[in-house]
């Protein structure tokens, strides 16, 4: 019985002795595959290497929730008696669909979910039916987490974002033979799509060295400092820390002090200078701004033993002194991003306690220093997990970029790693060119001592913002700081969440603006005014809690970097001759976008 939406033609083997043949040779691949990575040689620091979080931590979470409810038996039997009740509700709603019924959905998609987008999720009543079984089957397990007693608030975040990962693995929509889209690419194609997705398969095993590493751009397609990392400018300074880039004025005159921004040293600086439209640091050159920013090194073994505190004082104060020998002033306007942010600010309280004025400014951009409610990240972060990575960076000195990324990946796992694995492997399609992309999959290694000490002082006994850090044996008291203070935070913010951001300025002693933008971590903070895309919010008064702060905040279309320049703008001093890099006291080295940003990490 058709009941006239289902579309049946869609589903139809085009031709079946050349899809026998296809799948004959998809077996032959798989087979193949399955015998090259049989074949390749154990390498158990490749395997480490490969767990974001220890098995025993997932295990042993998931076992504490199972616990909570084999001690109490009834609550159980309510649970699993609400999930039957649902199945048999989603059974009649799709029985009623199936004989031309309209009928509203038993479960829908949270919104921003891309994974059923496709009209047959939706028209095909087979189709709906898994998408809804799957949405229903989730959210109860979800449920199971929430409702369970006796779990401490660690325990239940883990286990949350755990059943959370699990659920978005078994999708119907990461299954071919369940997800619409790709069975009618199959049956059209004659299975051409699967050939060319275990080749896709077949080429990213090889690119990680035996492990997975799941393409998501065309890298080949971006080359930096011909299509990313773009603005002219001179590397004026380098240790064995970093690299200063300053850039070349595009205004005759600009303002006396000068800009310093410190990016993460958990990615690369060059998000700030993606390409000539979407490049903050084009934009502020263009203000009248004389632009500086840091080029952290991608450390090895020998920078294994630096800590928070060197990068303190070899990364930011260092960075710092070379932009006054090359402007020649005593102040300077300074930007942190992330946790370059959260070293700007230790740096600020140590400045402090030194009575060492030389900051002008200071601008958040997604930075946190007090790591409460610092998000699902926190979820990687106890005594257990902190030791067993400290174990495993004690040998090499650093942490593998390839397990930030994947950590990182695992917090939009759905977007991010699911979506490359129907599209790459399922449909046999090339990823797309995408800069922010290309820039996401350029990962960097973090110095043991460095990572060490910032997930411990930070994320575990968030000592910053209790003046409990020392530094170079000076304690860290923020309050200390009565700077003027923008504090930039995005409302979707998955690596900083608004509520960890939004309580930065109440730990500094001096007055700060927030604003927020739209979108998250990335696109919050890289939104050119020419793009016209987002918005963000301001609101003068104070409020105790982020929701109440929107409330009162008045929302603004656009960018929020004119925002952002009328207030640093009055800060930066009058007008001077432009500064050609290299022609001050401090010589060029290099061209802009420097050596440091073109080591990779495995």
């Amino acid at each position: 019985m058709n009941d006239g939406k289902t579309p049946q033609a869609d589903f139809r083997l085009a031709d079946p002795a050349q899809f026998a043949r296809n799948m004959a040779k998809v077996f032959e691949q798989a087979a193949q595959i399955a015998r090259n990575m049989a074949e390749t040689p154990p390498n158990p620091q490749r395997d480490m290497d490969a767990q974001v979080t220890p098995v025993e931590q997932v295990v042993k979470t998931l076992g504490a929730v199972a616990q909570s409810y084999a001690s109490d038996p009834q609550k159980l039997m309510d649970a699993q008696i609400r999930l039957w009740a649902s199945y048999g509700e989603l059974w009649q709603s799709a029985w009623r669909k199936f004989l031309g019924e309209e009928v509203s959905p038993v479960a829908a998609p949270e919104r921003g979910d891309k994974r059923f987008t496709d009209k047959d999720w939706q028209q095909n009543t087979i189709f709906d039916f898994l998408k809804q079984f799957y949405l229903l089957s989730a959210r109860w397990a979800s449920d199971l987490v929430e409702d369970a007693e006796g779990l401490d608030d660690h325990t239940r975040h883990k286990a949350r974002f755990y059943v959370e990962q699990i659920a978005n693995a078994v999708s119907p929509s990461n299954f071919a033979l369940t997800n619409p889209e790709v069975l009618r690419a199959t049956l059209a194609s004659n299975g051409a799509n699967l050939i060319e997705g275990l080749k896709n398969l077949e080429e990213d095993i090889k690119a990680g060295h035996g492990r997975l590493r799941i393409k998501q751009t065309d890298i080949s397609a971006f080359e930096l400092g011909k299509n990313v990392a773009t603005t002219p400018g001179k590397v004026i300074f380098q240790n064995d820390t970093l690299q200063l880039i300053q850039y070349s004025p595009t205004t005759e005159r600009v303002h006396e002090i000068p800009l310093l921004i410190v990016p993460p040293w958990i990615n690369k600086f060059y998000i700030l200078d993606l390409n000539p439209k979407k490049s903050f640091v084009r934009w502020a050159t263009g203000q009248g701004l004389t632009v500086f920013v840091v080029s952290w090194i991608n450390p090895d073994e020998k920078h294994g033993h630096k800590t928070f505190a060197d990068y303190m004082r070899d990364g930011f104060l260092a960075a710092l002194s070379a932009v006054q020998d090359a402007t020649q002033v005593e102040k300077v306007n300074v930007i942190g991003y992330c946790v370059g942010g959260s070293l700007v600010a230790s740096a600020l309280g140590y400045m402090a306690a030194k009575g060492d004025d030389r900051v002008n400014s200071v601008t958040f951009f997604a930075s946190q220093v007090d790591f409460e409610k610092a998000g699902d990240l926190r979820v990687f972060v106890d005594k257990e997990q902190i030791e067993w990575a400290e174990g495993r960076m004690k040998g090499k000195g650093y942490l593998a970029g390839s397990h930030l990324a994947d950590a990182f990946n695992l917090l939009r796992s759905n977007d991010l790693i699911w979506s490359y694995v129907v599209n790459n492997y399922m449909l046999g399609k090339d990823p797309m060119p995408f800069d922010l992309l290309y820039w996401n999959s350029d990962s960097t290694r973090m110095p043991a001592g460095v990572h060490s000490q910032y997930l411990r002082e930070c994320y575990l006994n968030n000592r910053l913002s209790q003046g409990q850090m020392t530094l170079d044996g000076v304690r860290i008291d923020l309050k200390k700081v009565k700077l003027p203070i923008y504090n930039l935070a995005a409302r979707e913010d998955h690596i900083a969440p608004l509520a960890s951001v939004f309580r930065l300025g109440r730990n500094f002693g001096g007055e700060t603006r927030l604003v927020v933008s739209g979108s998250g971590h990335i696109a919050g903070v890289v939104n050119p005014p020419e793009a016209q895309k987002y918005q963000y919010w301001t609101n003068d008064k104070a409020a105790d809690t982020p929701e109440d702060w929107l409330k009162g905040a008045t929302e603004h279309l656009g960018s929020w970097w004119p925002d952002w320049f009328s207030w640093i703008s009055p800060k930066s001093g009058k007008q001077v001759k432009a500064r050609v890099p290299g022609e001050g006291k401090l010589k060029g080295l290099e061209n802009a976008r420097g050596s440091y940003v073109l080591v990779k990490a495995e």
